[in-house]
């Protein structure tokens, strides 16, 4: 058995996209997962699945949200061993001093669209792309960033964010 992660994106921000995490998780385990747990109110679902294919288990995840919860969105599945790797890779130790203000992103392809800005000045903003993930410090905020909303922009709908400090928790989470 394989422990995952799954990330759902936009959902229970505002009066759309509204998941209890209760029925989040008899979803899971209804498709036949085990160990399942979730995190915060925003879409963070933490399994075990004896299926290795991440991304067999995103479309399946996905289409059971849409059809038996009635929303659509985006899921980002990862590995246990992605999420270890994503934090040990951190290209700033400076940046988790404000770790509401750090954030990951993850994606099913390379953020190769996002690239060409993580070649640009961002004045406070910090931007590092690596293949399915990024790293965004975002200095002045996550809601003032011009980095983050040119970033959203071109990773595309197929990539969630999460700041430091949840995915911290995410990571407590999985070796429990």
């Amino acid at each position: 058995m394989s422990r995952y992660i799954a990330l759902l994106r936009g959902i229970n921000v505002g009066r759309a996209k509204r998941i209890a995490m209760a029925e989040l998780r008899a979803l899971a385990e209804g498709l036949g997962h085990g160990r399942v747990a979730t995190l915060l109110n925003s879409g963070n679902l933490v399994f075990e699945s004896a299926r290795r294919d991440a991304l067999a288990l995103r479309q399946e995840l996905q289409q059971a949200i849409a059809a038996q919860l009635g929303v659509d969105c985006a899921v980002v599945v990862i590995t246990a061993a992605e999420l270890d790797a994503a934090l040990a890779g951190n290209p700033w130790p400076d940046a988790v001093d404000e770790p509401s203000r750090f954030l990951i992103a993850f994606a099913e392809q390379a953020l190769t669209p996002a690239l060409p800005l993580a070649q640009q000045d961002w004045g406070v903003d910090r931007l590092a792309v690596q293949d399915k993930r990024a790293y965004l410090c975002c200095g002045s905020g996550i809601l003032e960033s011009p980095m983050l909303k040119a970033f959203t922009r071109a990773a595309g709908t197929l990539s969630t964010s999460r700041n430091w400090a949840t995915l911290q928790k995410l990571q407590n989470l999985v070796r429990a």
